[in-house]
């Protein structure tokens, strides 16, 4: 994605992107042969969790040292901060306190700076150590910051929540890893996954509109290659069915 692709997906503009550029909040993406920034997914992630970090009212330095890692401060000691200054305050900073009691009951990494929405889906799937589950998690982050936290793709996935299938499933695409993307078990699974998605679902993207320029390109790079190829088949197979033709 160029400058202009991620700051639109994300909510900011060039300009503030360039500006945590320069402040060492993001660091700086790889370039195309003709100079211009080339951002991934990952990028789009910590841009994504800048944004929130700075609406729930920290400053930039408790940013850095937020995203930081492991060399920063802890989060919840920045956050116990924060919430003793907004307790001075009264009904415009009561939606922030709500945040930030969750965080500080130990929510984890992919959920704090989620919605209320978000997290709600987030805390009713079943907890696994799939890798490809923490991906999917970070994307919803992503997305959610982007357009804002609309519930209805939510509500859509909410069923999916509850269906023991969802493990096996993030079993299956862990498993191809480091398969190339000619792997014989990569077309069956697509098949099954576009299947597995609702007509809900489906619904509630088409409700809210198409995804940013570049995007669908970040995603597939920031997979490896079987799993890319599994990702790229459902799209095309969840087109077809949304009505866009054959792709």
């Amino acid at each position: 994605m160029r400058i202009g692709e991620i700051a639109a997906l994300v909510g900011l503009t060039p300009r503030a992107v360039r500006h945590y550029h320069r402040v060492g909040l993001l660091a700086e993406p790889g370039r195309r042969p003709n100079g211009y920034r080339s951002y991934s997914v990952r990028d789009a992630v910590v841009l994504a969790r800048i944004r929130r970090l700075t609406e729930l009212g920290l400053g930039l330095g408790e940013v850095r040292e937020v995203v930081a890692g492991d060399a920063g401060r802890p989060l919840g000691d920045v956050l116990r901060e924060l919430d003793a200054d907004l307790a001075r305050q009264e009904e415009e900073i009561r939606g922030r306190r709500l945040r930030l009691a969750g965080l500080l009951e130990g929510a984890p990494a992919t959920v704090e700076t989620a919605s209320p929405a978000l997290a709600a889906l987030l805390a009713a799937g079943p907890v696994t150590g799939s890798a490809t589950a923490a991906r999917d998690r970070e994307l919803l982050a992503l997305l959610d910051t982007a357009d804002g936290g609309s519930g209805d793709i939510y509500a859509a996935l909410r069923p999916l929540a509850d269906d023991p299938a969802v493990l096996g499933l993030y079993e299956e695409l862990d498993a191809l890893v480091a398969a190339p993307a000619d792997d014989p078990r990569v077309a069956p699974l697509a098949r099954r996954l576009a299947a597995f998605v609702p007509a809900e679902v489906l619904a509630a993207i088409a409700h809210e509109g198409p995804a940013v320029a570049g995007f669908g390109e970040a995603l597939l790079a920031d997979c490896p290659p079987a799993q890319a190829e599994v990702v790229r088949r459902v799209m095309v197979a969840l087109t077809v069915r949304m009505g866009g033709g054959a792709g």
